[in-house]
């Protein structure tokens, strides 16, 4: 079995060698870059791997780009901020093994890091993600945000074991800055193109309701003050994507 691990950037040239060092056990690494301004593009050439640029077309559409760019069928997609842990290199070099492979799909758990610590509660820990699977039996479903890849119907979809590391968010200011300018902004359009809706009511319970579900109904509060601190950011990016659900319904309403 041939793999490609593939891999979309944009300004990542302080995550790029060590994301590609990750992967160096895949028999390609593809990295597919959206114009960016520092070392990203010749920083992954010297790690070995396959360098595109392409003009960013949305997340799910770029990496639906780098799929469609591999040369072997099965893919295994990491962002630049992630890192294959040493169980996980293990659960796949275990499959290669195999004369043939039980599912079409696999997914698997998502660790992050924050605060200085491995996250375990908050909704943050397993947080599967499919991200090893073949192209001709699945593909990245069109999202503008938590984008997926969906597996043709009939195929068969396991879990591997071992974790991919997540170093998302270098501090909290990071993390207001990503919930301000592209989580909330495109959860809220994603809702409004879903056809959901929201109310002054709904507005109202949305922040106080994301913080008791991350703090006490997912086990935030096992985490500490980092548990306390990604409790009240789920509160921000609740409350603040239904005031932007809000205005975007207003503006049609106006339209009309």
């Amino acid at each position: 079995m041939k793999i490609t691990a593939t891999i979309i950037t944009f300004n990542e040239a302080d995550n790029i060698r060590a994301a590609c060092e990750s992967v160096a056990w895949a028999d390609e690494i593809v990295v597919v870059d959206s114009e960016s301004t520092d070392s990203t593009r010749e920083i992954a050439s010297q790690s070995g791997a396959r360098v595109m640029v392409n003009s960013w077309p949305g997340f799910s559409a770029q990496k639906q780009f780098a799929v469609d760019s591999a040369s072997h069928d099965w893919i295994f997609s990491l962002d630049a901020d992630e890192r294959v842990s040493p169980e996980l290199q293990r659960s796949i070099a275990a499959l290669r093994s195999r004369e043939s492979m039980p599912a079409d799909g696999y997914r698997i758990a998502r660790r992050a890091f924050y605060m200085g610590r491995w996250i375990r509660g908050g909704g943050w820990y397993p947080d599967y993600q499919l991200r090893f699977f073949n192209r001709t039996r699945g593909h990245w479903a069109e999202r503008l945000i938590h984008e997926s890849v969906s597996m043709n119907e009939g195929t068969r979809v396991e879990t591997l074991a071992g974790d991919l590391l997540h170093y998302s968010m270098r501090d909290t200011d990071h993390h207001r800055q990503m919930i301000e300018e592209r989580y909330a902004p495109l959860g809220a359009l994603q809702m409004f193109r879903d056809g959901k809706r929201t109310s002054i009511w709904r507005a109202a319970v949305a922040g106080p309701a994301a913080f008791l579900r991350s703090f006490l109904l997912k086990g935030g509060f096992r985490d500490g003050r980092a548990g306390l601190t990604i409790a009240n950011f789920a509160s921000l990016h609740a409350s603040l994507k239904h005031a932007i659900l809000s205005d975007l319904q207003n503006q049609k309403d106006e339209k009309k």
